[in-house]
């Protein structure tokens, strides 16, 4: 509560300016939204989300989660582009190899050297795609784990609308939250609150 001058004791007036004051910002930042998520954020919730948000923590706690979620992107993009580099690499060495042979080649010898050779590279092109399918889900999973962790965290932390699901609708609203809270966030540090 350090972080807000006008929160710092339990001053119940301060407290329920605060949350007043949030509650105002909040309802101002829902017209934004699409109507039909609009409709779901009854004046109960965007209190509850306000009065969450009253001490700072929830805040600490979402730029915590997004500072994760970046840097396991970042890591993931790492990988990925670190397997696409080794099949690179296999992809020119087996080219290299191909031409090597095919310069050492007899001529009666071609046409089976030639079927050998695109035999190989149809086996590394099936290879390819198979790692880059399995890298491909990898990174599925490990996104969706982060989103379980993020939604677990928040729900832990109290900040209202957030669960674990995988529905796409309330996995919606709660990006909508997120986006709420952070813009809250940003015109709080702008006018000196943080």
């Amino acid at each position: 509560m350090d972080e807000y001058p006008a929160v710092t004791d339990s001053d119940p007036t301060k407290l329920q300016e605060r949350h007043y004051y949030l509650l105002s910002e909040l309802q101002t930042l829902v017209k934004d939204l699409p109507s039909s998520f609009q409709q779901r954020l009854t004046y109960n919730t965007l209190s509850d989300l306000a009065l969450a948000l009253i001490d700072g923590t929830v805040y600490e706690i979402v730029q915590g989660l997004l500072d994760i979620q970046h840097l396991t992107e970042k890591n993931l993009y790492n990988q990925r582009q670190k397997l696409h580099c080794e099949h690179q690499g296999l992809k020119q060495d087996l080219v290299r190899k191909h031409k090597e042979a095919l310069q050492s080649c007899k001529p009666h010898n071609l046409a089976l050297l030639k079927s050998t050779q695109q035999t190989e590279l149809e086996a590394l092109e099936v290879r390819v795609r198979e790692e880059q399918k399995m890298m491909d889900k990898k990174i599925v999973v490990e996104m969706d784990q982060k989103v379980t962790d993020q939604q677990n965290t928040l729900e832990k932390a109290g900040v209202p609308g957030f669960y674990i699901t995988t529905n796409p609708l309330e996995l919606t609203m709660q990006m909508n939250l997120l986006e709420l809270i952070l813009k809250l966030q940003q015109k709080d540090s702008q006018a000196g609150l943080l």
